[in-house]
């Protein structure tokens, strides 16, 4: 059963600007969707109308059976959102917060204290639920923003950035805790700038760019779609671009890139260019202190599809983006 559908979307500002041009793309019930783009691809716009906090210029969007423009009221009952900017009450504790939201939505006192006691446990905040949120750490914080979206029991969780700025410890926790809400039946719909984040997470997924949907598919279709493998090389400073330039004379089949720990080749058959690629180093009397031979990864996906990295959103996308140098993160 699709429970969003999102069909022919449009978004124009003043001037004729796209935003959002003629998006289109569906989630099954009970998957675990990443939507992937630039800054400025569209994304937040489109999860914005898919939220009802901004009205489409054309299309349509169904999340749960509503229309989100004919029935906003009822597609916000059935969802939850939980946006990059935290939006909880610092001088209110965890139980006050759940409960004014359990109040917004209808329930009774009973109904709000019951809810608030499962979702406190659920996330692991019992224990402070009776402290002020301005006392808490980023990771209890984005947990209790979390908690406080679900408190309705939305069929659909709506999660913009949601470990942004969180350690590597917080961030794996948030990921459990959105692991075990979809085994759960929560259909979860996420933006992420973190690549392992959604090649952990995602069942499916989306990359916008420039307004448009440009691919879709599970992780690992999108990854064996590009058949290369790549070649890591760790360069000291000063031999990265001797190494490049080497190489490209050497191997007219190779596209290099210097990175931010040397360069990065890409190859249709790895295991047999590593050996001629070293040793034709060597000869060249280039000095290497490491490589690593991997597959392809969902950055190498992104940079393939959507032409640039997400935070490079001035880079003109046309130019191919092994032809220029660029830092991994």
């Amino acid at each position: 059963m699709k429970i969003i559908e999102v069909k022919n979307l449009i978004k124009s500002f003043k001037g004729g600007v796209k935003a959002v041009d003629g998006v289109d793309f569906d989630v099954k019930e009970g998957d675990f969707f990443a939507f992937l783009g630039p800054n400025g691809a569209g994304k937040t716009t489109t999860m914005r109308m898919m939220a009802t906090l901004t009205r489409p210029s054309s299309g349509k969007v169904i999340i749960n059976g509503y229309d989100v423009v004919k029935n906003p009221d009822a597609v916000r009952r059935s969802i939850g959102f939980a946006m990059q900017a935290i939006g909880l009450d610092d001088l209110a504790s965890a139980w006050e917060n759940l409960e004014l939201m359990g109040t917004l939505y209808g329930m009774s006192r009973k109904e709000a204290k019951t809810r608030a006691e499962e979702l406190l446990k659920m996330f692991g905040l019992e224990k402070v639920a009776d402290r002020f949120v301005a006392q808490y750490s980023g990771g209890m914080r984005r947990r209790l923003d979390v908690a406080v979206a679900l408190m309705h029991k939305p069929r659909v969780l709506f999660l913009d950035e949601p470990t942004e700025g969180l350690d590597p410890s917080g961030r794996r926790m948030i990921w459990n805790y959105l692991n075990k809400l979809n085994k759960e039946g929560v259909t979860i719909f996420l933006t992420t700038h973190y690549m392992e984040e959604a090649d952990f997470l995602a069942h499916n997924l989306a990359i916008i760019n420039k307004g448009k949907i440009v691919v879709k598919g599970t992780p690992n279709e999108l990854k064996s779609k590009i058949g290369s493998s790549y070649i890591d090389l760790e360069l000291d400073h000063e031999e990265k671009q001797k190494a490049q330039k080497f190489l490209c004379q050497k191997f007219s089949d190779l596209k290099c890139a210097q990175t931010e720990d040397g360069v990065e080749i890409r190859t249709n058959d790895g295991e047999k260019s590593l050996p001629k690629i070293i040793n034709s180093l060597e000869q060249g009397k280039v000095e290497v202190k490491g490589f690593k031979l991997r597959s392809p990864s969902l950055e190498d996906v992104f940079l393939k599809y959507a032409g640039e990295k997400f935070e490079d959103e001035e880079l003109n996308t046309k130019a191919d983006p092994y032809m220029a140098s660029r830092s991994r993160t």
